[in-house]
């Protein structure tokens, strides 16, 4: 395996890996904050009961994604040094921001680990609404970053030195609002969605108890909410691709040829050779619609792009579909729970449970794919228009042994996370009490 293979395939193993444990950090602290408001309002145990079972869960999640986000920070500079030179040159100072927000959330979950008899009620609920901000503030200023690669702004080149002309560029475009709007709601979906299955599973299994009907209710009510709005993010920011990225759009809809009326495709094999993409369904104009807002209006294809400058089309174009794809299930799972919740059945129809319990994969999976879509779609560069992959990657030749030993690091986290969630979910639900109210603040 060449070097540049290797480092590629390095950073698509720990990223796969570590996307997982930054959604969990953004998403389930806003369901444990959520819990603990309502037990402060209602005084019921239950709420009480899942908050700290979430924190449990939150904290060790949380762990685990310092190791594996360690691990990712050393491969960035050992595998990539020209991309580190320049980005850190320009949009260094956001990851130095992300630690910031990274240490707030460390320090919090701390107080909010042992916090509960220690603290007063409201106070302990405020560092949980620290912990979900600080987890979605570390979330917005990583994505300033990758926004920065998709947009490079706010530096120039003189004689081989990068010179910056403004640290804050990326900021002042809707690209980098657009990405993390769409980034932000994606975690929120993903961890209510996965642990809305957790408890449908339980249920169906038997644990026919408030606690677990509580638990269902509220992340499933989370993610319908954040599966309802993520169309509208995703329209925004494939809207902004369109009009600074059109190679990356091109090959996410399988656009070979610059057509008048462009068609939207559902599904299809993109056949780079033949320049078309086969076997898929499609709706007249719609692309030009979507695009444009105009049905009739031109949207440029591949083929005004230098060979040499196309992405992987057939990656692209599937990841794309697949995300798109899961999105359309947990908007359609989350119409019916919202008509359930309604009518009243919303933790009791057992084919509803099944569903919810069949689609807690679905928000990771949607996740990962528009991870690939962002950045597959930007290929062969790896800062857009800027620097190329290639010429990106480090000359040393010990990449492939530094793969293996790095692959065998998230196997064994990946191992240990499960084998102590598992001992998390098998402790019994707190027994319930009478509800009271908590003590004054």
């Amino acid at each position: 395996m060449d070097t540049l293979t290797a480092a590629r395939l390095q950073m698509t193993v720990s990223l796969v890996f570590h996307i997982i444990f930054a959604a969990v950090g953004i998403g389930l602290p806003l369901l444990m904050v959520v819990v603990e408001g309502l037990w402060l309002r209602t005084g019921r145990t239950v709420y009480r009961d899942l908050a700290r079972k979430w924190a449990k869960a939150t904290g060790l999640l949380f762990a685990v994604g310092a190791v594996s986000g360690t691990a990712l920070s050393f491969e960035l500079g050992l595998l990539w040094p020209r991309y580190i030179e320049l980005l850190g040159a320009v949009v260094g100072h956001l990851f130095g921001l992300e630690g910031f927000a990274f240490f707030i959330e460390a320090i919090f979950i701390g107080l909010y680990l042992y916090g509960w008899d220690r603290l007063r009620p409201v106070a302990h609920w405020v560092c949980g609404v620290v912990i979900a901000f600080s987890g979605m503030l570390s979330g917005i200023l990583v994505l300033g970053t990758n926004a920065w690669m998709q947009l490079p702004v706010g530096f120039r080149m003189e004689a081989g030195r990068v010179v910056v002309t403004d640290p804050i560029a990326i900021f002042k475009w809707p690209l980098w609002l657009h990405m993390a709007l769409h980034s932000t709601l994606a975690c929120y979906a993903s961890v209510s969605f996965a642990v809305a299955s957790i408890y449908a599973v339980g249920r169906l299994r038997g644990r026919v108890d408030d606690y677990t009907s509580t638990a269902i209710r509220v992340a499933m009510t989370v993610g319908a909410i954040a599966a309802l709005l993520q169309p509208v993010s995703g329209d925004l920011l494939a809207k902004y691709v369109y009009r600074t990225q059109p190679v990356k759009f091109a090959a996410m809809e399988g656009q070979f040829r610059t057509e008048m009326a462009a068609p939207l495709r559902i599904g299809g094999l993109p056949d780079p050779e033949a320049r078309e993409t086969r076997w898929a369904v499609e709706i007249p104009g719609g692309l030009s619609f979507l695009a444009t807002g105009d049905p009739k209006a031109e949207v440029r294809g591949l083929d005004r792009i230098p060979r040499s400058d196309w992405p992987n089309i057939e990656l692209t174009h599937l990841a794309f579909q697949v995300m798109v794809g899961a999105g359309m299930l947990m908007l359609g799972l989350s119409a019916w729970y919202t008509v359930a919740w309604f009518r009243g059945g919303a933790t009791s129809g057992r084919w509803l449970l099944r569903a919810i319990a069949a689609a807690g994969p679905l928000g990771f999976v949607a996740l990962e794919a528009g991870w690939v879509v962002t950045e597959a779609g930007r290929q062969p560069w790896i800062i857009n228009g800027v620097l190329r992959t290639a010429d990106a990657a480090t000359p040393a030749t010990t990449v492939p042994e530094f793969l293996a030993a790095f692959t065998v690091l998230y196997l064994v986290l990946a191992v240990t996370v499960v084998v102590l969630l598992r001992r998390l979910r098998s402790e019994s639900a707190v027994a319930p009490q009478e509800p009271t109210r908590p003590a004054s603040t």
